[in-house]
């Protein structure tokens, strides 16, 4: 990512919002999963770091209640200001360019945001300082070079435009400093931090009408670098919309590599 560039995927697009519907289909069930896990309960103080949507952040409210507190921040937060109700406080903040909003939380999380932060050390040393002693840091990430295709079957003339389109997709993201091979590095990365009990797991949605919903999203979203960067005509793109539109084609993501330690 650049400064004349900027992130890919403009929160403040229509489409964002249906991007974060999708994410919190496929990925809510995981990433609620580790937090249960750490045995969140009233009172706790918890830092969602690029909250984005609100399904994560209203979940953590319910979790901490009214003693608790839920500190959400990115660094456009108009799809998270619904949401901004106590025990939730909603910041504009830029997690690898500012100080933390705050120390001794019980819980800081991430998700899919790291692989796209510039200073992506800073940022995660940042997250770090926030937690209290034995507090929790889970980070999970996208590993678009683990398994780069959007039709792992890729059996026909449709598979093939996709798969050509989501490594359009992929280029554009490493031109604006994307680390498509983030995920894999966090369990090392957390262990090097200082964190202890450090352990990862990863999930890989193969087909589902989230999928779908995800990849038309984003296409729609980006469309004018895909047609301005040559990777793909508008025709190519209407036809891979009607394509993924039909339901016949089985849509992938990238596996999403969750990774959490102690502090």
């Amino acid at each position: 990512m650049t400064q004349t560039d900027g992130y890919l995927l403009d929160n403040r697009q229509t489409e964002a919002g249906q991007r974060f519907d999708a994410f919190a289909t496929l990925f809510d069930p995981t990433t609620f999963r580790h937090i249960e896990r750490f045995g969140i309960g009233s009172g706790w103080r918890c830092w969602e770091v690029g909250a984005g949507g609100t399904s994560v952040v209203s979940w953590l409210a319910k979790k901490v209640g009214p003693t608790g507190r839920v500190v959400a921040t990115d660094i456009d937060t108009s799809w998270a200001a619904s949401a901004a109700r106590p025990p939730v406080e909603i910041r504009v903040h830029d997690v690898g360019a500012e100080e933390p909003p705050g120390e001794s939380f019980d819980l800081v999380h991430a998700r899919l945001v790291l692989v796209h932060v510039p200073d992506r050390e800073r940022a995660l040393r940042s997250m770090i300082k926030a937690l209290r002693p034995g507090g929790r840091l889970l980070i999970e990430d996208a590993d678009p070079a683990l398994q780069p295709l959007l039709c792992p079957d890729e059996h026909g003339p449709e598979q093939q435009l996709a798969n050509r389109l989501r490594h359009g997709f992929r280029k554009l993201l490493a031109e604006r400093g994307a680390d498509l091979s983030y995920g894999r590095k966090l369990p090392r990365l957390l262990r090097e931090a200082g964190l202890r009990e450090v352990e990862a797991d990863a999930y890989f949605p193969v087909t589902s009408t989230a999928c779908a919903d995800l990849e038309s999203a984003t296409v729609r979203q980006i469309r004018d670098q895909l047609v301005t960067a040559g990777i793909a005509t508008n025709e190519d793109i209407d036809r891979h919309l009607a394509n993924v539109a039909s339901g016949s084609m089985d849509l992938a993501t990238a596996p999403m590599i969750s990774a959490w330690g102690r502090k």
